[in-house]
């Protein structure tokens, strides 16, 4: 008998750790742990120009500047950051003029504010520019504007442009939203892409080149450094890798599903989205709002992919600091079902038939040329707020998805 136990409990023990192998995140190696295994190969007798920021890191977080800067013949020339510096060492919003990192003693220059597109100053004597960011895989999260305009430059001044590949982690197969339309081109939408457009930088950066989107059609000589282990069904959670929060209010890989679904609506100004408190991105709340009613009415929607709860809750800092909220915290049950983008938009049609009176788009009149930006486009804003109905956007948002996806999938790099 104490045989047969021993043998159930060996066999529950085996099978219970083949069960937690299957689970154990793939082994996703980014574009600078590549780089680093061909000894910066491709790196070496040139001088270097970095654009990183805290994001750019390996597996062991150990940052991207350091590996380049000690790398045997390799000269780190000059770095460019975007927001927070090239080490994440400002805080959101503050002015970052040219310093020089007090590690390495490189000169940094801010691609934050008015300069967002490295000069000719800022690139003398570099004969390589290499991009190595996080990024979220949303149009209007800037990261491809910046390198986008990196590249711009790279083909007006004869430099090689490299781009260190990192996992889009929204995953491959994701793509919503319009278009960007003429007129409505800007730092927040600075590309003919959707909204979500399931492509890594490095796919961003080829699509970019080919298609002739840099500025007057340039070119620019594009390298990328590819993933090995990242296929498109991955979302970050599955890669292994360490999340480097890409931005104060992005602070989880699972942060990004979020900005999708509210920070359109969060451009209008009169809904909070949850940022100010613990929940970034992850609600829709008003201190007007019946919270119970709200959960209610949304979850009657039978939205695919999600649940919403009630929710009642004061910001610490910003538009509502100390205020009583009250509304709906998001819950992803299916991700990869889920219509993101639309949901702020599920939400503004449940509020308007609970409260009529409430004029969202005439409350948030100064804010509507950023919503605009946002979305690309001044439709979305004019047929959604005549009755605010999903019906009246779908077909629109869904438009250029097909074609997008037919165009894109020629410069995919990974399966």
């Amino acid at each position: 008998m104490i045989n047969k136990l021993f043998a159930i409990l060996l066999l529950l023990v085996f099978t219970g750790s083949m069960y937690i192998k299957a689970q154990e995140p793939a082994v996703v190696k980014t574009g600078i742990e590549v780089l680093a295994e061909q000894d910066f190969e491709p790196l070496k007798g040139k001088k270097v120009g970095l654009i990183t920021n805290a994001t750019g890191v390996n597996r062991k977080l150990r940052s991207t500047i350091d590996l380049i800067y000690n790398a045997p013949g390799v000269e780190l020339a000059a770095m460019y950051g975007p927001e927070h510096g090239v080490r994440g060492e400002f805080a959101a919003g503050d002015k970052v003029d040219t310093y020089v990192d007090k590690y390495t003693g490189v000169t940094v220059y801010s691609l934050y504010g008015e300069t967002r597109k490295p000069t000719p100053e800022m690139l003398e004597g570099i004969d390589i520019l290499v991009y190595d960011i996080q990024d979220i895989g949303v149009r209007s999260y800037t990261y491809i504007s910046t390198m986008g305009l990196a590249m711009e430059a790279a083909a007006e001044h004869d430099i090689e442009f490299m781009v260190l590949d990192r996992p889009n982690p929204l995953g491959g197969n994701k793509v919503e939203g319009n278009i960007v339309e003429d007129g409505y081109f800007s730092f927040v939408s600075q590309f003919p892409v959707p909204y979500i457009y399931g492509l890594t930088p490095g796919e961003v950066a080829i699509m970019l080149n080919e298609e002739g989107w840099l500025q007057g059609g340039a070119q620019c000589e594009l390298t990328v450094i590819e993933m090995e282990g990242w296929n498109r069904d991955m979302t970050f959670d599955e890669t292994g890798l360490p999340w480097v929060p890409t931005s104060p209010h992005i602070p989880h890989e699972y942060s990004v599903y979020y900005y999708v679904s509210t920070g359109v609506m969060g451009e209008l100004g009169v809904f909070s989205e949850g940022v100010g408190y613990t929940l970034p991105f992850q609600v829709f709340a008003a201190e007007w709002i019946d919270e119970t009613e709200l959960a209610k009415n949304m979850n009657a929607l039978g939205l695919p992919g999600v649940r919403f709860r009630p929710i009642v809750f004061k910001p610490f800092y910003g538009r509502d600091e100390g205020k009583t909220l009250h509304g709906v915290q998001i819950h992803f049950t299916e991700y990869e079902k889920a219509e993101l983008m639309k949901l702020q938009f599920y939400f503004m049609q449940v509020h308007h038939k609970m409260y009529p009176d409430v004029k969202v788009f005439e409350m948030g009149k100064n804010r509507w040329s950023m919503f605009d930006k946002v979305t690309g486009t001044d439709q979305i804003r004019k047929r959604f707020s005549k009755n605010y109905s999903v019906s009246d956007i779908s077909d629109y948002l869904n438009k250029d998805i097909t074609s997008f996806l037919e165009k894109s999938k020629n410069y995919y790099l990974y399966k």
